[in-house]
């Protein structure tokens, strides 16, 4: 009969999955209850707080195999990939930057690649972590930044363009009005260094460019 499940704060479809007993989010995603919530949302990791998702009942498979042998069965797992971009003040790349990462608690050393990326593989779960800057030859030595996985709301909700923002080093404020004098000021801001019209409201082309500048 399968269940409707409401996204919490912090949900990504890969993590629901993994929670209900699914190698593969797309099982989920895939199904015709949740074409609806899909067309809406149409990336299964920016989910939002109320949305409502349709899990199904796993199907059982059979195989037919001979007596007297031994039989291997491969499950392919899922996986889940992090990627953060470091950018300066005037959003060039910070490269070869050493970053001490720690996700659920669990520590990597990585370096940031020619235009400021790293990349690393999480588990299906994961919720917390935080990167610590320790290269001496970048300005930005010791900073640090706290990864809230999972907790970026959609670019058309107030949250998830503040989200956006703040990462993007706007400085938006957490107030809950769109009129808010410091939300309006970076929207502006944004606006101009984007050569999008600067009059502090998110429409569908400044979103648009917000969506496309953050990478989501």
């Amino acid at each position: 009969m399968g269940e409707n499940y409401t996204v919490k704060q912090g949900d990504y479809l890969s993590k629901i999955a993994s929670e209900h007993g699914f190698f593969d989010h797309t099982t989920i995603w895939n199904h015709p209850a949740n074409e609806e919530l899909k067309k809406k949302r149409q990336n299964p990791s920016v989910l939002f707080p109320g949305d409502t998702l349709f899990i199904p009942d796993k199907e059982q498979r059979t195989f037919a195999r001979p007596t007297g042998n031994n039989h291997f069965f491969v499950v392919k797992r899922e996986r889940l990939k992090l990627r953060v971009v470091l950018e300066d003040q005037y959003e060039k790349p910070v490269a070869g930057a050493k970053c001490k990462v720690t996700i659920d608690a669990e520590g990597t050393d990585l370096t940031t690649d020619g235009k400021g990326k790293w990349e690393l593989n999480i588990p299906l779960k994961a919720q917390a972590g935080a990167m610590v800057i320790d290269s001496n030859d970048t300005p930005y030595d010791g900073e640090f930044f706290s990864l809230r996985i999972g907790e970026l709301d959609p670019v058309e909700t107030l949250t998830g363009q503040q989200a956006r923002l703040d990462n993007l080093g706007y400085f938006p404020g957490s107030s809950d009005k769109n009129d808010d004098p410091a939300f309006l000021s970076a929207v502006e801001e944004f606006q101009c260094d984007h050569d999008l019209t600067v009059d502090g409201k998110i429409g569908p082309k400044t979103q648009a460019k917000l969506k496309q500048v953050h990478g989501c």
